[in-house]
């Protein structure tokens, strides 16, 4: 580095400091008695490999709980870019210079974002064969006893994309749905559409339509927290940042494309992998056997069922009506 260009530098972290009210020279001590940064401490990869705890000696057991992580882990990396489409992204100049949030939502970011949350979902779902094919039957069968009343069902970070996806209106039970068709999903109405929200019918015993343990302790937890979250996103949600483009940036085929590519990865791709996945496992006849929380997978999985769509505006009426079924019939035909 050239003197007259080492000389701007230090003039640039000057004024950096100095806006701060910080005394450089006192950073730049610092920075000469600091230790150099390795990989992993980076990434803490020696504290990641200590948060996997079996709950039995079961070998694939590990694989298990492994999946499930890396599976949340690009959750937070989806709900990263919600978070940044809600708040219109942060204006971070290459220096490091924080202008805050943006006015308006610029479409090419929300692209981007989209796209990038539709790339989280590719992964997982392209990758679920290490849960459909990675485990040995027997094994899961049986160490999937120990997990009880624990079950994927519980993962809040699902239920935050969801929230952070679409109007809390498009959430409610299909057979509740109308109820609340001509509602907006202001902050007034969230509470009560959250009390009919979807996936609560999912986790309801088999035999007498109450509430499973694993509803109550997962309600218990995370309803305020997911009630709270649907209040602040009521005009934040993707859907809604979507309406707030010019209507040219609206009408955008690759941005709709996204958009409907989003609907398709977390609504069809995702639940119907699971339910492929659990069938191979827990269908060995009609009624099959109940998941680790006792929810009614075969009736909550499949897209036919609960119809859930978070754009349905941007669909067609026959595309609705067969939400799920192209996914079903390509399964078939590569069977």
């Amino acid at each position: 580095m050239n003197n007259e260009l080492l000389a701007e530098q230090l003039e640039k972290l000057r004024e950096k400091y100095e806006n701060m009210g910080q005394d450089m020279n006192s950073y730049l001590d610092g920075l000469l008695l600091s230790n150099y940064l390795p990989y992993w401490e980076y990434t803490s990869v020696d504290t990641l490999m200590t948060l996997q705890k079996p709950r039995t000696d079961f070998p694939d057991e590990l694989i298990f709980i492994i999946y499930h992580q890396i599976t949340e882990l690009y959750f937070r990396l989806a709900l990263h870019e919600f978070e940044q489409i809600g708040n219109n992204g942060r204006n971070v100049l290459p220096n490091g210079e924080d202008k805050g949030w943006k006015e308006t939502l610029d479409s090419g970011f929300f692209k981007e974002r989209v796209r990038r949350i539709n790339e989280y979902f590719r992964a997982l779902t392209t990758s679920y064969s290490v849960m459909e094919f990675g485990m040995e039957k027997e094994q899961f069968l049986r160490f999937r006893m120990a997990l009880l009343p624990a079950s994927g069902f519980q993962s809040a970070q699902y239920r935050k994309i969801e929230i952070c996806s679409t109007e809390m209106k498009n959430l409610v039970h299909v057979n509740h749905r109308e109820k609340f068709a001509n509602t907006a999903s202001d902050p007034a109405g969230i509470r009560e559409m959250f009390e009919y929200i979807y996936w609560k019918t999912g986790a309801t015993e088999l035999e007498t339509g109450k509430k499973t343990l694993t509803l109550k302790q997962f309600e218990d937890k995370y309803s305020e927290e997911l009630i709270a979250l649907a209040t602040r996103y009521h005009d934040k949600n993707i859907w809604s940042k979507y309406l707030s483009l010019p209507d040219a940036e609206r009408n955008d085929p690759e941005l709709i494309a996204q958009m409907k590519t989003l609907d398709s990865n977390v609504n069809v791709n995702w639940p119907l992998q699971h339910y492929k996945t659990a069938a191979r496992y827990l269908l060995r006849d009609e009624t099959g056997v109940p998941a680790t929380g006792g929810t009614n997978w075969q009736k909550y999985l499949p897209p036919r069922f609960m119809k859930r769509i978070f754009f349905p505006e941007l669909w067609s009426s026959e595309e609705k009506e067969n939400w799920g079924k192209s996914w079903v019939d390509d399964l078939v035909q590569n069977k």
